[in-house]
């Protein structure tokens, strides 16, 4: 996968954020914070972890469906539309 490679730094970076935000998640259950506390921050976990999925997809989507060196830059509709459909998915 070139393009994980190629964004390395940049996904270890956002995964090293959802790691904090789980061990704050962890924090909160251990102190025995209120029901409300843990379900914002599941709810932020959540979606951490979906726009990071959305990121790695559109990355895949963009280097193997769509960038072909014999071609000219630049996305199909077709591609921007299933990258826009799995963006609301994900959320």
């Amino acid at each position: 996968m070139t393009h994980t490679i190629r964004e390395r730094q940049k996904l270890l970076t956002r995964i090293r954020r959802v790691r904090g935000q789980v061990e704050a998640l962890e924090r909160a259950v251990d102190e025995e914070r209120g029901c409300e506390t843990v379900m914002h921050l599941i709810a932020g976990v959540r979606g951490a972890m979906a726009s990071l999925m959305a990121d790695v997809l559109e990355d895949h989507v963009r280097a193997h469906f769509v960038a072909r060196e014999d071609e000219a830059p630049g996305s199909p509709p077709a591609t921007e539309a299933l990258i826009q459909i799995m963006h609301s998915y994900l959320k």
